[in-house]
């Protein structure tokens, strides 16, 4: 038996058999490679809007001016050109057009559901904008893979290059490299300087997250940091001089420019809509294209009860005209823990003045809200015989019931007592939301539906399976009411976080308290079919800096969650913002 099976696994056959694989191969490539022709461009993608509307059908707003210019390279700096270069393919110059190994990553990552994988060459990135389109399908990144190789051997590299920079999607509706120009600097593109040019290169990794007008503090951070990437690659490619480097400053690009279809409330709607379905794997310049009609499950009239309930808890009580303190800013999010739809959200008095959306910044303490999640730690701990809580239980509770689990914020000193992680009202608006869904995720949805022609967007579910204990939720939802307290009907043990026997439950269902740095004041409010988070927070308004909350004694968090809910409201007129 032995002899027969080495004489069928002789080092001839095997030999015999990859030759055999490569020739196979080979002759698939040069088939392929003949047959996938370079194609017509693709139609450049017409002006076209999207449309958003509320859960009943009616406009929210429209979008979608395309800006688009096209320019000759010899018009874009060499400092700028090479920022590109640096920032998405050093060795575009002497490369083959293509990167064999980022291919298969997309491939793979296509084929198992994985994390986009981009084209890995300028050549394969100006090949998808210009010739192909934006879906992610494994037949288009074959295509890409041949037409890149023949582009490559067809055209210069300058050709390449002015194409490349002259089809991409730079955000806020910007194709091409001098729309960008003029869109975050205000300037013709040959008048760009270097630090301007590689912050347009690093956007295009990622447009929306990376601008500057509207990127979360830890957003900022990170487009910060590629742009020094990109300028720390110039440096050891030998294109800028490392003192140069080093007295450079982050250039800070124009805010963008006004538009009556996104004021007040409606561009921060449209602002995390947009978020959502990228996330749900649209893709940015896709989506930019235009031609979707995206419904929300915001309600009207409860979007307009929470504006006006807003506008009331923040203006001081007392006799004379409404005042209001210029340093206070609110973010709240109401979202039917149920289903996980979202039918209400604020994030600011108004889009294109504070263009920082306060639903979803997660840059102040949690404080008291975050008790709760600890007290479903503790009874979780408890149930699995557990005699000590500590921070690494805590902060995987956390991480299931939905916060981002920021390891610096956990490891502070008293920060499980005091709630010093950074926290977003719509991130606390899913944890309170899954505690009073009985333990069962609840991931808040705003997105209704997106569809353009015969496409839908396949959305993820708003709500999963149950990822903490019932009784965890049971208990941990019944202390915002002072149920689950020392020595309560539901608690009677009398090890209860500090936080959570401090809690003021006065007018309701809720966890309300400020910060310890008081920098920051929340309220969650519990009714039937709603669940609401609304963070208060101390910010400058001259330097957009954190700051103490002054008289935060009037409780203007819970004056707005009781004007909210006692709000009874018709139906705003046609065209009416919010």
């Amino acid at each position: 038996m032995r002899m027969r099976i080495r004489r069928l696994f002789t080092w001839r056959k095997a030999l015999a058999a990859l030759t055999t694989l490569c020739f196979l191969v080979i002759g698939a490539f040069t088939v392929l490679y003949l047959v996938i022709d370079i194609p017509k461009p693709n139609e450049q993608v017409k002006a076209q809007s999207n449309v958003y509307l509320f859960s009943d059908g009616s406009r929210l707003a429209r979008t979608g001016e395309v800006n688009r210019e096209s320019v000759p390279l010899d018009r874009v700096p060499e400092d700028v050109r090479r920022a590109f270069v640096a920032a998405e393919n050093k060795d575009f110059y002497s490369d083959s057009g293509v990167s064999v190994s980022g291919t298969a990553r997309g491939v793979f990552n296509t084929l198992t559901g994985g994390a986009k994988q981009g084209g890995s060459t300028i050549t394969q990135q100006y090949v998808k904008n210009y010739y192909l389109s934006q879906e992610q399908t494994v037949s288009r990144k074959v295509k890409e893979l041949f037409i890149s190789l023949k582009v490559d051997r067809h055209n210069s590299k300058d050709d390449i290059l002015a194409g490349y920079l002259n089809s991409s999607y730079y955000g806020r509706l910007a194709y091409g490299v001098q729309a960008a120009s003029r869109t975050y600097y205000g300037k013709e593109v040959e008048d760009l300087g270097v630090e301007e040019g590689a912050y347009l290169a690093a956007l295009l990794q990622a447009p929306s997250q990376y601008d500057w007008a509207v990127a979360s503090p830890a957003d900022k951070k990170l487009a910060k940091a590629r742009w020094g990437y990109v300028l720390d690659n110039m440096v050891g490619e030998g294109w800028l001089d490392a003192d140069d480097r080093r007295r450079m400053r982050f250039p800070v690009p124009v805010a963008p420019k006004a538009s009556a279809e996104l004021a007040g409330q409606a561009g921060y709607l449209v602002d995390v809509a947009r978020r959502e379905l990228i996330g749900s794997g649209v893709g940015e310049q896709e989506l930019a294209g235009g031609g979707w009609r995206i419904t929300l499950n915001i309600e009207p009239e409860r979007q307009r009860a929470l504006r006006d309930a807003v506008a009331a808890g923040l203006d001081a009580p007392g006799d004379g005209p409404p005042r209001r303190d210029p340093d206070r800013q609110v973010g709240a999010v109401s979202v039917d823990p149920k289903s996980g739809r979202v039918v209400a959200l604020y994030g600011g008095d108004d889009y294109f003045k504070h263009y920082l959306n306060n639903a979803t910044r997660a840059d102040y303490q949690a404080g008291p809200t975050f008790a709760p999640v600890v007290l479903a730690a503790q009874i979780e701990a408890k149930e699995s015989r557990r005699r000590t809580l500590d921070p690494g239980i805590v902060k995987k509770t956390a991480a299931k019931l939905g916060m981002t689990a920021d390891p610096a914020g956990f490891a502070a000193p008293q920060a499980l007592s005091l709630g010093l992680m950074g926290a977003s009202p719509l991130e606390m608006a899913g944890v309170h939301a899954t505690l009073a869904n009985d333990g069962r995720k609840v991931t808040p949805s705003v997105v209704k539906s997106a569809r353009r022609g015969e496409k839908t967007v396949d959305l993820p579910d708003a709500t999963g399976d149950r990822v903490i204990g019932s009784l965890a939720a049971t208990y941990a939802h019944a202390s915002l009411s002072g149920k689950a307290r020392a020595g309560g009907a539901l608690w009677p043990d009398k090890n209860v976080p500090p936080l959570l026997e401090a809690a003021d439950a006065s007018g309701g269902t809720d966890a309300s308290g400020r910060t310890d740095d008081r920098k920051a004041e929340w309220f969650i409010g519990s009714a039937p079919g709603l669940l609401t988070s609304i963070g208060l927070f101390g910010e400058s308004a001259k330097t957009g800096k954190q700051v103490a909350i002054k008289g935060i004694e009037d409780n203007p968090a819970a004056r707005i969650w009781g004007a909210y809910l006692a709000s009874t409201v018709s139906e705003p007129a046609p065209g009416q913002g919010f």
